[in-house]
């Protein structure tokens, strides 16, 4: 009996056999998968699909993140209209289940580079995680502050966390770059196409582009972050002829269709980065620029019945012309898109007023402002219903929600994101590292720009994205600048080696 189990254990093991259950296990498979067919019931058909996430999941997780970033621009929120709960399809399980391994490899491992858990970017987000945390505690709406919560880690841990290990190779943040905005375009034609079956009309352009973006202002976004990426693309000149083209092709349609998503912050935030970058350019002092920030905040405080007064008197309506249309960002007495942005903004502030350390709780601001609104300024396009948005600002939105240390907290990171990509910028002595450091930094910046007046960083759609943006820069502060600074001896002992030589 012992020999035929020797028998039978050796044919399994050899090649012959291994086919043969391969063989078995199929037939199996096609069998059950046509008697569930039969009955309408189709689900395992998901299985070889499942099957290969989870092996990616735990050899190459690499590859997930990459597939999670791949199918960002084409994700579809599905939501549960009675318990107002929206999950971002398949993006938002897929990372999930990284959020998974990351606890998992925490628990078993603990390998993670001290470096990254030290950097003060990280210090800073770990920071804002725990007080999300301790107001989620003090919320008025328990369940949909630690839904926020969760959300945020599942956005985070990937694409930060991870993102960090992941983008030691700066060809890795490039493959995250394409394969973000591959997709990306393809949604950009979709919109095209249904914005020419409207006859272009401005708008159109606010739906157009559903169900991959519900809103034209994060659509526009997100095409204004990718704006300066691909532009430093085209001037690197260490890229290949093929990728220089594409990258041209790929900017052109950006900037195409930026234009037609009639969204007047992403064409304020592309202007102001570029007038960023001419200040770094020109080698502006910081602390000039700081001080006229100041100084023009001054004024405003000062003058701000009188410049109240002047943008009340401008009845400039959104019109085709795209000169006009600038001119309507002023327009707070006609202009419903600019009144009802107000309108949120007041009640957010006289939300804070009642609850300014903790706020109501991370997520709520939705479902509590209505009582905050005043019948002056509330508009056409008010609700009470708390089904059409939030604070649109990522400042004063963490304002009512988290109180005073959640807006100082999202400045502080802003500031600490800055300060990274700059310090990256002017140390490396790689222009490639300068020109992807820089074009990345303003890709943020224009979205923190753009976050004044509006936010998204609840969905995956911009925080993919920009998550993943400020990890390049901390992962290139870490491990570039460290190889740089190790390689400086052996580059400095070089000449004073020559000229002992030739002393």
């Amino acid at each position: 009996m012992r020999d035929k189990l020797q028998e039978l254990k050796g044919y399994l093991t050899s090649t012959k056999g291994t086919h043969t259950i391969l063989y078995i296990i199929s037939a199996i498979f096609v069998g059950l998968n046509c008697l569930l067919v039969y009955h309408e019931i189709y689900w395992l058909l998901l299985l070889p699909v499942l099957m290969i996430i989870l092996y990616l999941y735990f050899f190459h997780l690499d590859k997930i993140l990459l597939l999670i970033t791949l199918m960002t621009p084409l994700a579809i929120n599905i939501t549960q209209r009675e318990f107002r709960i929206g999950v971002s399809v398949p993006t938002e399980p897929l990372m999930f289940g990284v959020l998974l391994m990351f606890i998992l490899k925490l628990i078993l491992d603990n390998d993670f580079d001290k470096k990254i858990w030290k950097h003060p970017v990280t210090i800073i987000i770990l920071i804002q995680l725990t007080w999300i945390f301790i107001t989620s505690l003090t919320s008025v709406r328990p369940v949909v502050s630690f839904k926020f919560l969760l959300a945020r880690l599942w956005f985070v841990v990937p694409f930060y966390i991870f993102g960090i290990h992941f983008f030691k190779d700066k060809v890795n943040a490039r493959r995250f770059i394409w394969f973000y905005a591959v997709p990306l375009v393809a949604v950009i034609f979709f919109t095209i196409y249904n914005h020419y079956l409207w006859n272009f009309e401005q708008q159109a352009g606010h739906f157009v582009m559903e169900p991959f973006y519900n809103d034209h202002t994060a659509y526009g976004a997100i095409i204004t972050m990718f704006i300066p990426v691909f532009f430093g693309f085209v001037i690197d000149k260490k890229n290949s002829r093929l990728t220089r083209f594409f990258g041209c092709m790929v900017l052109l349609i950006l900037l195409t269709a930026l234009v037609l998503s009639y969204c007047r912050a992403a064409w304020v935030s592309l202007a102001l980065a570029v007038g960023i970058l001419a200040l770094v350019l020109l080698k502006i002092k910081f602390r000039w620029v700081a001080m006229t920030a100041i100084i023009l905040g001054i004024i405003l405080y000062t003058f701000q019945f009188e410049i109240l007064t002047a943008m009340e008197r401008n009845k400039q309506s959104k019109t085709a012309t795209l000169t006009e249309h600038v001119r309507s960002i002023s327009n707070i007495s006609t202009d419903n898109s600019n009144m009802e942005r107000i309108n949120r903004w007041m009640s957010a502030f006289r939300m804070y007023q009642e609850r300014p350390r903790f706020g109501f709780g991370p997520g709520t601001y939705q479902f509590e402002y209505a009582p905050y609104q005043l019948s002056g300024e509330k508009t056409l396009i008010s609700t009470n219903e708390g089904d059409k948005g939030n604070a649109h600002s990522e400042y004063i939105g963490p304002l009512a929600e988290q109180g005073l240390p959640g807006m100082l907290i999202v400045i502080a990171l802003v500031i600490a994101m800055v300060m990274t990509g700059l310090k990256v910028y002017h140390r490396t002595r790689d222009r490639e590292i300068k020109i992807l450091s820089m074009s990345v930094l303003l890709g943020l910046i224009t979205y923190f720009i753009h976050g004044l007046m509006n936010n998204f960083l609840d969905t995956d759609k911009a925080s993919v994205p920009v998550w993943g943006f400020i990890a390049i820069l901390v992962a290139m502060d870490i491990y570039s600048l460290k190889k740089q600074d190790t390689d400086t001896p052996n580059q400095v002992n070089g000449p004073e080696k020559a000229d002992q030589v030739s002393n």
